[in-house]
């Protein structure tokens, strides 16, 4: 059974940073990409960031230069940090991983950017 369990979540001031860690219950996690997405109140589920199997990155416009994902494939975790938060960065959010065609969530975690 596939488990993705978010943390790290919190209220921050602008400026500020969190990280955000992921913990997959996957088996071979090593072999696959992971994502992190968001989604604010009102607002699409969006794509933040993929970390591929051996750690390469690509970013969401809106977070480049500002979050940097990694991943520890020892420890079947994949993170997120996110530097220079904006009150924009306010969201839920989720990692993603895609198995067989299937893509499977996290609870989330809730990041609050506000004065």
């Amino acid at each position: 059974q596939v488990q993705l369990v978010e943390s790290g979540g919190g209220l921050v001031q602008p400026g500020g940073s969190l990280r955000l860690s992921c913990a997959a219950s996957v088996k071979l996690f090593s072999l696959y990409t992971m994502g992190w997405y968001r989604q604010a109140p009102g607002k699409q589920r969006e794509l933040v960031a993929r970390i591929t199997t051996f750690g390469g990155t690509n970013y969401a416009d809106s977070v480049k230069g500002r979050f940097t994902g990694s991943r520890d494939n020892a420890q079947n975790t994949v993170y997120l940090q996110m530097n220079s938060l904006k009150p924009e960065d306010t969201a839920v959010y989720y990692c993603n991983i895609v198995l067989g065609g299937v893509d499977y969530w996290g609870q989330g975690t809730q990041v609050t950017v506000s004065p």
